[in-house]
């Protein structure tokens, strides 16, 4: 089932008997499993979610429901802290994971996973991945680390690598250039990269990526253009299913720490990168 609706409160109440008197076809416990997802909005400034079934409303109040039986009933696994520096920390966000939620809720976001870790810090989302990517990804609990954070963000002082598996051996001078720097949606970027193994079994070479710009999905089309698409890909490319999914992490992650002002470099554990590059034996991976 999905549905929409808009629910103005006539007179005063707890949400959750507004919710069931509005929308008699969801059972309460439906209702109270869409708040507790995020599902159900309060608008107002700003816009919250609300969760609490009896969080007590006033006649004049405006709730918002996007109720998605499908979306709802989704599952993937955990995101994991990898480093807590306490104003700020940085996860791993698995493949199928959203990097924030949306109006049909926020259960399977990497932002409410570190909200609900950190249960009396805020958190603020500073940058993205694509759902189906998976890897590493900063968030700031203080609005000033989330404002040096998006400086440092502005003025590209923050490095990312990435680690893919794309279809095909790359040609030799390709990968003696070593980057990709066709515009974007009319906008200049640049992708580097350098070739970690290619593995003549199933075709395909991993590479480690330094992404200089951060068009979207630009590694996806950069790579997909020149005919060697990611491994998985399900908007770009041919013949590149994966039985393991989308083969693009987020693997290391480097900037200038916004509290001690040195310089750190966090990266993703061997036993969390992609499926198959552990594999490989050392006479193949450089």
């Amino acid at each position: 089932m999905k549905l929409s609706r808009r629910i103005e409160v006539q007179a005063a109440g707890q949400a959750i008997a507004i919710l069931a008197a509005a929308i008699p076809e969801l059972a309460k416990g439906r209702l109270k499993d869409a708040m507790n997802k995020g599902a159900v909005q309060l608008l107002g400034r700003p816009v919250k979610r609300l969760r609490r079934a009896q969080y007590a409303l006033q006649s004049g109040q405006v709730l918002h429901l996007n109720y998605d039986s499908d979306v709802l009933s989704r599952s993937c696994p955990p995101a994991r802290l990898i480093a807590d520096y306490r104003a700020y920390s940085v996860w791993f966000k698995p493949p199928g994971m959203l990097s924030q939620g949306n109006e049909w809720g926020d259960h399977l976001s990497v932002l409410r996973f570190a909200e609900q870790h950190f249960t009396s810090r805020p958190v603020f989302l500073l940058h993205r991945l694509d759902r189906e990517a998976s890897g590493l990804m900063l968030i700031a609990h203080t609005k000033a680390a989330a404002s040096a954070f998006s400086r440092l963000i502005a003025a590209q002082q923050i490095s990312k690598t990435y680690l893919v598996q794309v279809k095909g051996k790359i040609a030799v001078d390709i990968l003696s250039v070593g980057e990709l720097s066709t515009p974007l949606d009319g906008k200049a970027c640049l992708t580097r990269f350098k070739q970690r193994a290619y593995d003549a079994a199933s075709d395909t070479s991993w590479l480690e990526i330094d992404l200089i710009s951060g068009r979207k999905h630009q590694i996806r089309r950069h790579f997909a253009a020149i005919g060697h698409p990611v491994m998985g890909d399900p908007r770009y490319g041919e013949d590149n299913k994966n039985q393991s999914g989308l083969a693009l992490q987020a693997c290391a992650i480097g900037f200038t720490c916004p509290q001690q002002h040195h310089q750190r470099l966090v990266t993703l554990p061997a036993e969390l990168l992609l499926a198959g590059f552990n594999s490989l034996s050392g006479q193949q991976r450089s």
